[in-house]
């Protein structure tokens, strides 16, 4: 088991722990209570429950990676969550160009967050399998 991969999965768990207390904030920060009142009550509502499951998958994939890193990188299931993901922040990336575009520096910044996510746990993959 490489040092290098357990730091990245270490970094990793971080990176994921702060998304999820970021999402945390999504109601103040983007005035929530006020924006969403356009909405159906329906389409209101998924928005916010996505957001809370959401971020409880961060802090899942924060755990793992803080308390499951040895199993992430010596067994197959463990290649298929680091497999994941780095998918999962690589289409975060993609996301965030067909969606928001990149007109915008935070765009920008943003879009290379989520493919440094997904190089946190693409690395180690790459390390050990």
């Amino acid at each position: 088991m490489n040092n290098l991969s357990l730091t990245l999965l270490i970094v990793g768990g971080f990176f994921n722990l702060g998304f999820g207390l970021f999402h945390l904030t999504f109601w103040r920060v983007f005035r929530w209570k006020e924006e969403l009142a356009s909405l159906s009550f329906i389409n209101r509502g998924i928005v916010q429950v996505l957001n809370l499951c959401l971020t409880f998958v961060f802090f899942v994939l924060a755990y793992i990676s803080f308390f499951h890193a040895s199993e992430l990188l010596s067994t197959k299931l463990g290649a298929a969550l680091l497999t994941a993901i780095a998918l999962f922040w690589f289409l975060r990336a993609v996301e965030q160009v067909i969606f928001f575009r990149l007109r915008r520096p935070v765009s920008l910044i943003l879009t290379l967050v989520f493919l440094l996510g997904s190089a946190l746990y693409l690395a180690p993959l790459i390390l050990e399998f």
